[in-house]
């Protein structure tokens, strides 16, 4: 038997889509949702498919290399890394949130500028946002408290990811530009897809699911 993978984000994605997944026909074993287990795969009520927990930037990696078949994540990651691996069949309408640019309050406008320096965890979308616009961007990258950046003189603007934009005000900041829309999509490897009949019929069961 093969045994499928399917890699779920850790956080926030998470809690929206285990409801999903459940209607799906797939329920994980109690150490899946034990705050103190440390395993890092588990079964679940299928005996053909096993779930991994990792960061949301690693479950598209997982997925284009093979080692799951099958997994959730945000559009911004998938184009971010730009897999050729990667298929995302399905929009899981979950996750709703917005890839945005943000800046001080007060802080002078980026016209005649040709140069913009950018704390994000997402260079390749931030230098192709920005030079759609002429700009060359200079990206420091951060894997967290981005609104650090500014406040502490290390790039004067950010783009992260925007739900409700409170954390963004308690810093003293403002979402300026809205770089890409972001819901989760259901992400397929591209040749477990045309190999595997039970990872192709998983595929169809989401999208049946997502439509109702």
């Amino acid at each position: 038997m093969i045994d499928i993978v399917l890699a779920l984000p850790k956080g926030r994605i998470l809690k929206e889509a285990l409801p999903l997944i459940a209607k799906v026909g797939i329920v994980p074993e109690p150490a899946f949702t034990d705050e103190a287990s440390r395993a890092l795969k588990f079964a679940t009520s299928r005996a053909d498919l096993s779930l991994i927990r990792v960061r949301s930037f690693d479950v598209a990696t997982f997925v284009a290399f093979g080692a799951a078949q099958l997994g959730i994540v945000g559009n911004d990651v998938i184009a971010e890394f730009g897999y050729p691996e990667l298929y995302a069949p399905v929009d899981l309408g979950i996750g709703r949130c917005r890839l945005s640019i943000a800046e001080p309050i007060g802080t002078p406008s980026l016209e005649g500028a040709s140069h913009v320096r950018v704390a994000t965890k997402y260079p390749h979308l931030t230098q192709a946002h920005f030079a759609a616009q002429g700009l060359q961007a200079e990206c420091v990258k951060l894997n967290g408290a981005m609104e650090l950046a500014p406040l502490l003189g290390l790039a004067p603007r950010i783009v992260d990811l925007v739900s409700t934009g409170k954390t963004l005000q308690e810093n003293g900041l403002v979402e300026r530009e809205v770089v890409l829309p972001v819901t989760s999509r259901l992400v397929v490897n591209r040749v477990a897809f045309k190999t595997i009949p039970a990872v192709a019929a998983l595929v169809e069961r989401f999208r049946e699911i997502v439509a109702g």
